[in-house]
């Protein structure tokens, strides 16, 4: 009997210590961002000991965002599809393609004789039109995102090598270069892209009905069937706006580097999945939030660059990486389970 009361009092305790509001923070997505940002400030710190003035420079904080920039705006949707429960391994390819399609002679010839917007639109186009074709297989083909936007990876990136015949395009469109290679307030105009591509998502998962049913499916997909959600068209959709960052991430690459090519991108989807995860998402879907994936996408791109201004091996950079995938997956695993009774 002693034993049953001495439970009862330590299944209480454990109840009110996380009913506490400092618990619930701490278990929130607020606690798991700050967690997030302290690691970017420790990173920093780092930085700033074992670099000095290297790191700490303006030009080498904004070089840090500026590098994220791309993979940031794929994370991003990315983020979406994942919160959905799905995942998609064809961003970078698609990005690839997307690069080359808007750096064609015709369509800078085009963009000459009216304006740059041409290219862009062409870039955004062939990303939508890849994920459509990604959600409609997934949604209504029944078949699972892992093998097919694994299929679009292979198809993109094979597409974009017959199209260009494994060729680099220039871009030499005035008006392009001008705008996306530019700068407002001192800081360059991929840095704002980004910004505003973040901000977008934010306002989107967090106060439109889109970014509900998104949560809503991730958690339980049926449910969200029951309760009167098109999750197949919502589906398709998320998987649209995949493709879709990918395209603003294509035009990008092109401002940057002023060039389109097959090789853009790859490898990218393994960048933006690993961000995305560290930056809280739960890979079953169901969870996950914006500024969590900005934070990873930040948090990946200082630690290169510390370990850059150190001169230290890629390869223990990458094992870091590895290691700080692998913590986040066993938070996430410990945070899905719930507190232990």
């Amino acid at each position: 009997m002693s034993d049953q009361n001495s439970a009862k009092v330590l299944q209480a305790e454990a109840k009110d210590r996380s009913s506490s509001p400092l618990a619930r923070i701490f278990s929130g997505s607020v606690g798991r961002n700050l967690g997030l940002v302290i690691a970017l400030l420790l990173l920093c710190i780092v930085g700033a000991v074992t670099a000095g003035d290297r790191f700490t420079d303006v030009n080498n904080l904004l070089t840090i965002v500026r590098q994220a920039s791309i993979v940031g705006v794929i994370s991003i949707g990315l983020t979406f599809v994942i919160i959905g429960g799905g995942i998609d391994l064809s961003v970078g390819s698609v990005m690839g393609l997307a690069s080359v399609a808007a750096s064609f002679a015709v369509v800078q010839d085009l963009a000459d004789q009216s304006n740059y917007i041409v290219m862009v639109l062409i870039a955004l186009g062939v990303g939508i039109a890849a994920g459509f074709v990604n959600g409609i297989v997934i949604a209504y083909g029944n078949v699972v995102a892992f093998m097919a936007t694994l299929a679009m990876l292979v198809g993109a990136r094979g597409l974009a090598e017959l199209v260009s015949n494994r060729r680099t395009f220039v871009v030499d469109q005035d008006g392009f270069r001008a705008f996306f290679r530019g700068a407002f307030l001192g800081i360059d105009a991929l840095i704002w892209l980004f910004l505003i591509v973040a901000v977008l998502g934010w306002i989107v998962l967090n106060r439109t009905t889109f970014g509900r049913r998104t949560v809503a499916i991730g958690g339980n997909r049926e449910a969200a069937r029951l309760a009167g959600i098109d999750v197949k068209r919502h589906t398709t959709y998320l998987y649209a706006l995949s493709g879709l960052t990918a395209g603003i991430a294509a035009v990008m690459i092109l401002a940057r580097t002023t060039s389109g090519t097959s090789t853009h991108g790859v490898l990218l989807e393994l960048d933006a999945i690993a961000a995305v995860v560290v930056g809280g998402t739960l890979l079953i879907g169901g969870r996950g939030t914006i500024t969590g994936t900005v934070l990873g996408v930040l948090i990946f791109n200082t630690l290169t660059n510390v370990f850059t201004q150190n001169n230290l091996n890629s390869s223990v950079q990458n094992v870091t990486k590895g290691v700080i995938i692998v913590v986040a997956v066993l938070l996430q695993q410990r945070f899905a389970r719930g507190p232990s009774r």
